[in-house]
C-alpha cells in the first residue's frame, strides 16, 4: 500500500539530488512568484538554474537569497562590480518590469549582492508550470486536496 507513494517520493528525491550536482546549484528549479521580471518571465513560469565558475556578467539573469529573506528572487544583473585588490565583484540586480535597482531588498545597509547571494543563473524555463506550487502555497485547501488521496477520491467521487 505504502510501496508506490514511497518510491514515489525517494525517486523524485534522487532526482532532485542529481539535479543539485549536475547543475551546481543548490536549488535547481524555481518558480517565478511575482511579475517583476514580465515581458520574459511571468508569474508561475518554473526556471532551470546552473552554477559556473564563469564570472556573471551585466544582462545574465540570476536567482539569490538575501540574508533575512525566506524566499529567493529572480532578477537581472545590471551592473557587476569587479575589485582590483581581490576576486570578488560586487553585482546590482533589478526585475526588467520594476523601476528602480533591487537596493531596496538586500539586507540593511547592504548596496550589492556578493557571489555567496547568487543561487544561480537561469539557463532554461517552462512557461505556466510553477502554477501548480502557487496554487497549492495560496490556496492551502487545494493542497491538502492533492495530497490526500482519500480526500482526492472523495471530492472526484461527488462532482
Amino acid at each position: 500500500m505504502f510501496a508506490v507513494p514511497g518510491m514515489i517520493v525517494t525517486s523524485a528525491l534522487i532526482i532532485w539530488k542529481g539535479l543539485i550536482v549536475a547543475t551546481g546549484s543548490e536549488s535547481p528549479v524555481v518558480v517565478v512568484l511575482s511579475g517583476s521580471m514580465e515581458p520574459g518571465f511571468k508569474r508561475g513560469d518554473i526556471l532551470f538554474l546552473r552554477m559556473s565558475k564563469e564570472p556573471i556578467r551585466t544582462g545574465e539573469i540570476v536567482v539569490f537569497n538575501v540574508d533575512g529573506r525566506e524566499i529567493p528572487i529572480v532578477h537581472r544583473v545590471i551592473k557587476v562590480h569587479e575589485r582590483q585588490e581581490s576576486a570578488e565583484v560586487d553585482i546590482l540586480t533589478k526585475g526588467d518590469n520594476n523601476f528602480e535597482d533591487d537596493r531596496l531588498l538586500y539586507a540593511h545597509g547592504e548596496l550589492w549582492l556578493q557571489q555567496h547571494h547568487i543561487m544561480g543563473r537561469a539557463v532554461g524555463y517552462l512557461p505556466y508550470v510553477g502554477w501548480v506550487t502557487i496554487v497549492m502555497t495560496e490556496k492551502p485547501i487545494i493542497k491538502y486536496i492533492l495530497t490526500n488521496p482519500e480526500v482526492t477520491m472523495v471530492v472526484l467521487f461527488h462532482m
